[in-house]
């Protein structure tokens, strides 16, 4: 097989996927180190916010594999571990290439700048998949040019583009995601659908977002919680999508403390919001399907139930598709 420089940013970008919907108000990002002759010292990604960025996860996994210095494994602090590799490295990077999906940041925040880093440890060249617009953190490239680092961009940039997508729009407004599971046969009722690792994704999604919109017919038959207790997370406000406002107050999700629940008839409200996920089946999904930016569908290798999007009538655009545990996982966009 011809490895190229695609392959490697591939592998950063299918990284960074598995952690899309975690990591807000941060992008998802993926890194990939590579050594002298090819061979994969690291593959990481940003995995939440206020955590290392993917390029420091990288660089500390690379640093063990060709160090064996199980020291740097112990640190998890950002600016802990720059400060580690910055006096320990001995020039082991110098013929080291980074696949970062994302232009390494230039500003000091919550960790410290990946572009300094990069410069100060002598890395022979860096690949990036998409520069920042973010304008706070831009420039990195900038930094690594003037400290003689090779920078080049790959032609993935339209994979690296809808990576960072979620992040460009609740920058700007929102971002809008709609998730639903179901059965081979299509089906969204009848109890539980995925798997408890999938659960528990769904869980620390809803512990970032600031909004989760749900049918009210939902609300009723289910009698849900829509809280992130399986992450011992916060959560999230909840917009309840009806035109009747009659609703069981003993039903879970208005029992939650810390949260607003809204119950109206338009959607208004998200104008109020950055992070929005909408749960739902097939009327759901047709009422809200021209506002929301990605679906998400966890994929259960089970049938039965009697009801779901078996009637549907749409195509997508896969971005993103992985196995985790049982089910299968996809990231799409509807075409239009």
């Amino acid at each position: 097989m011809l490895i190229d420089d695609n392959f490697f940013m591939s592998l950063a970008i299918d990284e960074a996927w598995k952690y899309q919907g975690l990591t807000y108000p941060n992008p998802a990002v993926g890194c990939v180190a590579v050594g002298a002759n090819k061979e994969i010292l690291a593959i990481e990604a940003h995995k939440c916010a206020g955590m290392p960025h993917a390029e420091v996860l990288a660089l500390r996994s690379a640093y063990f594999k060709l160090t064996n210095d199980a020291k740097i494994l112990d640190l998890v602090d950002s600016s802990e571990i720059h400060n580690y590799l910055l006096l320990n490295n001995n020039n082991c990077f110098k013929n080291i290439s980074l696949y970062s999906t994302l232009e390494p940041c230039s500003h000091i925040g919550k960790t410290p700048s990946c572009a300094s880093l990069i410069s100060s440890l002598g890395i022979k060249e860096v690949f990036i998949g998409v520069a920042d617009a973010n304008v706070i953190a831009s420039a990195g490239a900038s930094i690594m040019l003037k400290s003689g680092v090779d920078v080049k961009y790959t032609s993935l940039q339209k994979r690296a583009q809808d990576l960072i997508l979620p992040f460009k729009r609740f920058n700007k407004d929102q971002f809008i995601f709609f998730k639903w599971a179901q059965r081979l046969n299509a089906t969204t009722d009848c109890g539980t659908i995925s798997s408890q690792s999938s659960r528990v994704k769904v869980h620390a999604m809803r512990d970032v977002c600031d909004l989760l919109i749900i049918g009210g017919n939902t609300v009723r038959e289910d009698r849900p919680t829509l809280d992130s207790r399986l992450v011992q997370g916060k959560a999230p406000d909840v917009l309840i999508l009806s035109k009747s406002t009659n609703f069981d107050k003993n039903i879970p999700l208005f029992g939650v403390p810390s949260r607003e629940v809204y119950v109206e008839d338009n959607l208004s409200r998200i104008k109020n919001y950055k992070n929005i996920m909408i749960e739902g089946s097939f009327a759901m999904f047709e009422l809200t399907k021209d506002i929301v930016d990605y679906h998400l569908c966890f994929l259960a290798p089970t049938m039965g139930g009697k009801n779901g999007f078996e009637e549907a009538k749409t195509s997508f655009e896969i971005l993103y598709t992985n196995q985790e545990d049982k089910d299968i996982i996809l990231w799409m966009k509807r075409e239009i």
